[in-house]
């Protein structure tokens, strides 16, 4: 609706400058700037590079955004900036930019969770969410269950992995495999050429009775069976390992999820991160989902990836929840703890 406030959004949590503008639940622009090719050489982020790249390109990017959204920055009625959890240096480039727009328009600024804004992004798609719902979130640096009673206030956290996140796991396979940096997508795709029964890996803490995760294992185990084999002289069929070890992931991963709907009886589940943009996880979670009767949301992949629009949005449901803006000295937090929604 035209009344409701505009809100921008500043993500730079890790290699990803994202901008983007909403209008409540509507998306009005999307704007990224990616330095992935920069620390694919490195075969991982490098926190100093990325620092770098979100300086230069913080200022295009918001200006690509405005002008995507045929706006002026006049326009704009509040800010929103991811102020945790993430890499320090990144987080304060962002956090910086949001204060210096904040103090210029003179309009309110809030320092909002990262693992939070992926579970807002999704009303953007898919409208308000569910109150309550489940939310798994799974990236390279986090694999994560909440229990969302409001997303704006309230989230609970059920489990978390112990170690490497899903998606780490993906970028050390695909290293292992010989596959370029990021690993997801190009495991992804090697899969669909191969059979995710073809090689029985280990599902970590599968049956432990716990709603948190362990890939560390996984990743030892492939990277086991890739090193005998290439000992013995053996060929590796890529498409096998990728398929067999991503069914690995995406099965302990719906799993647990679909378990911690039961136990908190939920009837919504909400995928959300980079790693949900999986093609396996989103055919096996719906086919999981709709055998339980649970309804499934999961953003378009564009909207799982670090954006700014999934900050915005976190910042519109603040803003209509009528939560008092940070203050102008709002820290950036790099292990900001998810049931802190905003600072």
């Amino acid at each position: 609706m035209a009344d409701e406030p505009l809100v921008l959004g500043i993500e730079t949590s890790c290699d990803e400058t994202g901008v983007g503008i909403v209008r409540g639940h509507t998306l009005l622009a999307n704007t990224i700037a990616s330095s992935v090719e920069e620390h694919a050489r490195y075969g991982g982020v490098v926190p100093e590079v990325a620092s770098r790249a979100h300086l230069e390109a913080m200022t295009p990017t918001v200006e690509r955004a405005l002008e995507q959204a045929g706006l002026r920055f006049a326009d704009i009625d509040a800010i929103a900036v991811t102020a945790g959890p993430g890499l320090a240096g990144a987080l304060l480039v962002g956090v910086a930019a949001a204060k210096a727009y904040a103090l210029g328009l003179g309009v309110p600024v809030y320092g909002v969770n990262h693992l939070a804004a992926h579970v807002a992004v999704d009303q953007l798609e898919h409208g308000p969410l569910p109150k309550p719902a489940i939310a798994m979130l799974v990236s390279g640096g986090h694999s994560s269950l909440l229990l969302v009673p409001d997303v704006a206030r309230d989230v609970i956290p059920l489990g978390s992995t112990v170690d490497d996140a899903a998606g780490e796991a993906f970028d050390k396979v695909a290293r292992v495999l010989g596959l370029p940096f990021p690993g997801g997508p190009h495991i992804d795709r090697a899969a669909r050429e191969g059979s995710g029964t073809a090689i029985a890996f280990p599902r970590g803490k599968y049956d432990d009775g716990t709603l948190d995760f362990s890939f560390s294992g996984l990743k030892t185990a492939v990277a086991r069976w890739v090193e005998a084999r290439e000992k013995a002289g053996e060929s590796i069929h890529v498409p096998d390992v990728a398929a067999s070890f991503q069914e690995a992931v995406v099965d302990v991963l719906t799993r647990k999820a679909l378990t911690a709907c039961r136990e908190h009886g939920v009837q919504d589940l909400l995928i959300g991160g980079g790693v949900a943009a999986n093609s396996r996880l989103r055919a096996l979670a719906q086919e999981r989902c709709d055998a339980a009767g649970v309804r499934l949301r999961v953003p378009r992949p564009g909207l799982c990836t670090d954006n700014g629009a999934m900050v915005a949005a976190l910042g519109a449901d603040l803003v209509a929840a009528g939560v008092t803006p940070s203050a102008l000295d709002l820290p950036a937090d790099s292990s900001l703890p998810v049931t802190v929604v905003n600072v």
